[in-house]
């Protein structure tokens, strides 16, 4: 497989991003919209989570994304990871990605631990040999080995969590995704999954890294994406992002 990190130094380009729903379901394009080429305008009911957001993003860089809920930025971790297709805009991505960010996103409820292990490693390209190898390490990193033929909808949120992680960090993809998720966990389990995260940026990984915690955002992150009403209002280093983050969170003017 070629590494796409010898190709180029870009490890995602966003242009005029934008992805729209209904309330309470996901509009459906009509044929215009599909091929007529015409811009989309706003109709009854619609809103944009996120809407004319453009960035680029090296290899190496670790991301912090910033908002208060609500603001898009789950919403834009799924576009890149592949999960919701754009309505307006691109998203280019050089490189496969290691997305933790859903509790149970690509997890079978019916199958076992040991199951989707394979499972979810087999379908992020690992082979049967390479899953064989690092079987045993996931299965201790978790802390999971008294359940593995247990079936995955019978694990507690926190056993989720730690199998989540356990199984994503071991990925060989280039971009990692990490959402709120991690805040599930109890301190030791986080503790550990903040070192593999410190191991994963010292090798060059990409990471984009959504939180409300501060610090966990100060430690990981150089850069700073903040979200408010679905627009990336700026773009900066991290600390910058925080400072205006919290500013306009103290003035209200940040969107609850």
């Amino acid at each position: 497989m070629t590494d796409p990190t010898s190709i180029t130094t870009s490890a995602m380009t966003i242009t005029d991003l934008g992805v729209s729903f209904r309330r309470n379901r996901r509009g459906r394009p009509s044929l215009k919209d599909l091929f007529g080429g015409a811009k989309r305008r706003s109709k009854p009911g619609q809103f944009w989570p996120l809407r004319h957001v453009s960035f680029s993003v090296n290899y190496g860089e670790a991301i912090g994304v910033v908002g208060r809920n609500g603001q898009g930025k789950s919403t834009l971790l799924k576009l890149v990871a592949g999960v919701l297709l754009p309505d307006e805009g691109t998203v280019e991505v050089h490189g496969g990605v290691a997305p933790l960010i859903e509790l149970t996103g690509g997890f079978a409820a019916d199958l076992t631990v040991r199951e989707n292990v394979r499972l979810i490693a087999g379908l992020h390209g690992m082979s049967r040999a390479e899953i064989d190898a690092r079987f045993d390490d996931i299965i201790a990193f978790a802390e999971i080995g008294d359940f593995l033929e247990t079936p995955y909808k019978h694990l507690s949120s926190g056993m989720k969590v730690r199998l989540a992680f356990s199984v994503v960090s071991q990925l060989d993809e280039p971009i990692l995704l990490v959402d709120e998720v991690l805040a599930v966990g109890d301190k030791a389990f986080r503790d550990k999954c903040y070192k593999r995260i410190d191991e994963l940026l010292s090798e060059g990984r990409t990471l984009f890294f959504v939180s409300h915690n501060e610090r966990d955002l100060r430690r990981f992150c150089t850069r700073g994406l903040y979200l408010n009403k679905g627009k990336l209002v700026l773009d900066a280093p991290i600390g910058d992002v925080l400072d205006r983050y919290n500013a306009d969170h103290n003035a209200g003017t940040a969107k609850a």
